[in-house]
């Protein structure tokens, strides 16, 4: 089974490439921020939570988040393999992942970061603002899950590093570029 994370900031391109990823190599695409707004689009409880969480930029504690994780992979038992995108934030989290996907007898195989600087997250991220319109994306919840990340998230990095499932692609660049960049990863695993 082929379990991939992809990693990075906010606007670095997960979701665009993970789009690509899944047609791919026919993984199931798992994004927490999809789950979020799935909830908050059907009004849950848990969807009225998680909307004024995100609405005051702050991340969603990890119970939650991992619960609904878990939910979509049992979903999904004949799967070739999943697609983490923007999961997991924080070392508990990565442990928690590992733990439940052992408990499935499965593994993460491989993490690729997304390498993208910070004027360039900004650019993309007031472009999409324009675009789609997301909440999250306003500047100032933007500039505090910016920081978030670069704050706390990229400390997942060396968790992964140590098991050698690390990769770094550059994400500045033609989406055709970086996704082939990404695949040549992919295929080494």
């Amino acid at each position: 089974m082929l379990n991939l994370v992809l990693f990075g900031p906010p606007g670095a391109g997960k979701g665009t490439q993970s789009e690509k990823l899944i047609n791919k190599y026919e993984l199931i695409h798992i994004s927490t921020g999809d789950l979020f707004r799935a909830h908050i689009k059907n009004q849950s409880t848990l969807g009225q939570r998680v909307s004024a969480l995100i609405a005051d930029g702050q991340l969603v504690p990890d119970e939650i988040t991992i619960a609904m994780l878990e939910e979509e992979v049992d979903k999904n038992p004949e799967a070739k393999g999943f697609i983490f995108d923007g999961f997991p934030r924080t070392v508990p989290q990565a442990e928690a992942l590992d733990d439940f996907l052992k408990s499935k007898d499965s593994a993460i195989t491989g993490v690729i970061a997304l390498d993208v600087n910070q004027e360039e997250l900004t650019k993309r991220i007031a472009q999409r603002q324009l675009e789609t319109g997301r909440v999250d994306d306003q500047a100032d919840k933007l500039q505090t899950r910016i920081a978030e990340y670069f704050d706390k998230t990229i400390h997942v990095l060396p968790y992964y590093e140590e098991q050698n499932k690390l990769s770094k692609v550059n994400g500045i660049g033609k989406i055709e570029d970086i996704f082939a960049d990404l695949c040549a990863q992919v295929d080494k695993y």
